[in-house]
């Protein structure tokens, strides 16, 4: 689907590679993401997730390899890319000594948003915690943190935005509200999404192309339902424990 796809390229690698005291966290790692896509980057903890977002974000340099954006490359255009996406994490925390609205706030003008209140008004609305306008952040639950970090990444209607585990923590009614509330901003800013979980009906239900990672290695990529066609098992979660354990998608002959 990637090399056919015809659209805009928003984000992409090219070898991108990221060694640690000799030992390669990323190895060789090129994608591409398109305009309007979701693309999950899925992989057991030590895959890769962690430090090719982290590349892609620009908070980690690699040892070789090269990152565009928008066509730019992100060495070079960094703040202009920046401005133009966003990012949320369930293990990244805002300031916890300001109340939600203050962190909101205070994130709007940094990304110069119009009419800040109305804009913190509807998306803690539409993500079901406008209740939490006056708590203090660091007094959040997990849950309430993860979702008050999705109306922070929001806050500047990105092109490109990057999710980790953005229903972890919580509940499944609320993952499902989640799951819905991406896919809708995708269908009505026609935004480019990057999303990592452990969830793979999270995956399925929201991504439309998947990439593996083991060992800091593209394992396979493409719609979840051909990967699964292509397995030797029978969902989307199997592919995903067969990769962690062999680091291959079917058994050998």
């Amino acid at each position: 689907m990637s090399e056919t796809d015809q659209r805009e390229v928003v984000l992409e690698s090219r070898e991108l590679t990221r060694e640690f005291d000799g030992v390669k966290a990323l190895d060789a790692f090129s994608f591409k993401l398109h305009r309007g896509e979701i693309l999950g980057l899925l992989g057991a903890n030590g895959a890769g997730k962690t430090t090719a977002m982290n590349c892609l974000l620009g908070l980690t340099l690699p040892t070789s390899g090269r990152i565009f954006a928008f066509g730019k490359s992100l060495q070079d255009h960094k703040i202009e890319i920046l401005q133009k996406s966003n990012f949320s994490s369930a293990y990244v925390s805002l300031p916890g000594n300001l109340k939600v609205w203050q962190n909101l706030l205070v994130f709007a003008h940094i990304y110069g948003v119009r009419d800040p209140k109305k804009k913190i008004a509807d998306l803690l609305e539409m993500l079901e915690v406008t209740d939490l306008r006056e708590r203090v952040t660091g007094q959040l639950s997990a849950g309430e943190s993860t979702r008050v970090n999705l109306c922070k990444a929001f806050l500047n209607d990105p092109e490109l935005l990057m999710l980790d585990e953005p229903t972890a923590s919580l509940d499944p009614d609320i993952a499902d509200k989640v799951r819905k509330v991406v896919r809708r901003r995708q269908r009505e800013h026609h935004c480019s999404i990057l999303y990592t979980s452990h969830n793979m009906r999270d995956i399925e239900e929201v991504c439309d192309r998947v990439i593996f990672l083991h060992k800091g290695k593209i394992v396979c990529e493409g719609r979840p339902a051909d990967i699964i066609a292509r397995s030797s098992g029978s969902s989307l979660e199997d592919v995903f424990i067969k990769i962690a354990r062999d680091g291959e998608i079917v058994d050998p002959p």
